[in-house]
């Protein structure tokens, strides 16, 4: 699973970052604050030493990240094994095992920033060799129904660019380290979206009544996963992200979850299933079959997981 990562990152926070930092380090005693400055070499044993006993993360088994909003990650919290809390800045993240793979849990709140934040913490805290986001979506494509499954082959930020009369003119976000532009439309990480597959070939999942009162066997399919901080509810606007970006579902954060782990060097994939049609019913609908969607949505990403756990072949 090392092979996913495209991007230097930053190591793990924790002791092992003052030690080999080279500003004054401060000691907290009774009667207050005493500054330490450390040599080149007392810096190199400090480190070696907590290499040796401190168990940081990064040392630590492989872990996989999942993330989603907490109505929509409740049912991979319940499969959750040998599970603790860990709270990470006043975020509490769930870690435990999912078929054997060890696997941390969190929440984020909705819209692109909570997202960002809760990925930040995440991939800082946990140093995750994958991450994974789990959760609903409307529908774009108007041949998916409620229940139906989408792997974001391909996920964009439709609400990113210049606004004119004209409309929107959107353009990928710029990375802040290198300078560069990120495509608009930006590609899963091949591997594992291989993994993603695989796992669905073999996957069914329970018929569902749709809104319009039909039974359904949820389909699996790929598609273009479109991120804007809006809930959609109209057919117009509806119309013209299937036209303009080829979109097949919208949701509020998982381009966002993309960006970061791009930007950090950690493969990600976002999973959803449809709740509506993004259409003028659309919050009915997302009450009505949140339920159902959030668990279709777990059952793909809890069997990517266990994939995960035999390796990339």
């Amino acid at each position: 699973m090392g092979g996913w990562r495209g991007w230097p990152r930053a190591g793990p926070c924790g002791p092992l970052q003052y030690a080999l930092g080279g500003n004054p380090h401060h000691l907290e005693t009774g009667e207050g604050s005493v500054e330490v400055r450390m040599s080149p070499r007392a810096r190199l044993v400090a480190a070696t030493l907590l290499l040796l006993v401190v168990p940081t993360t990064a040392l630590a088994q492989s872990i996989v990240g999942i993330l989603g909003i907490a109505s929509e990650i409740a049912p991979i919290e319940k499969r959750l094994q040998e599970s603790r809390e860990v709270s990470v800045r006043g975020y509490v993240f769930r870690v435990g095992t999912l078929d054997g793979q060890q696997v941390v849990i969190g929440r984020s709140g909705a819209g692109k920033v909570n997202a960002a934040i809760i990925t930040t913490l995440l991939i800082g805290q946990f140093n995750p060799s994958a991450l994974l986001f789990s959760g609903t979506a409307g529908a774009v494509d108007p041949a998916l129904n409620q229940g139906d499954v989408v792997i974001g082959a391909t996920v964009a930020q439709h609400d990113v660019g210049l606004q004119t009369t004209d409309g929107v003119r959107r353009r990928g976000m710029r990375n802040a380290v290198t300078g560069d532009l990120d495509p608009l439309l930006v590609p899963a990480p091949e591997a594992l979206l291989e993994v993603a597959r695989r796992s669905a070939s073999g996957l069914r999942l329970p018929p569902v009544r749709t809104a319009d009162g039909r039974d359904h066997t949820p389909r699996i399919v790929e598609g273009v996963i479109v991120t804007g901080d809006v809930f959609l509810a109209d057919i117009a606007r509806r119309g013209a992200l299937r036209d303009t970006l080829g979109a097949t579902a919208i949701e509020m954060e998982g381009a966002a979850v993309v960006q970061t782990c791009r930007q950090f060097g950690v493969a990600c994939l976002v999973i959803r299933s449809i709740t509506d049609r993004a259409d003028g019913q659309a919050l009915i609908s997302y009450e009505q079959f949140l339920a159902t969607a959030s668990e279709n949505a777990a059952a793909l990403v809890a069997t990517i997981v266990a994939n995960l756990r035999e390796g990339v072949r």
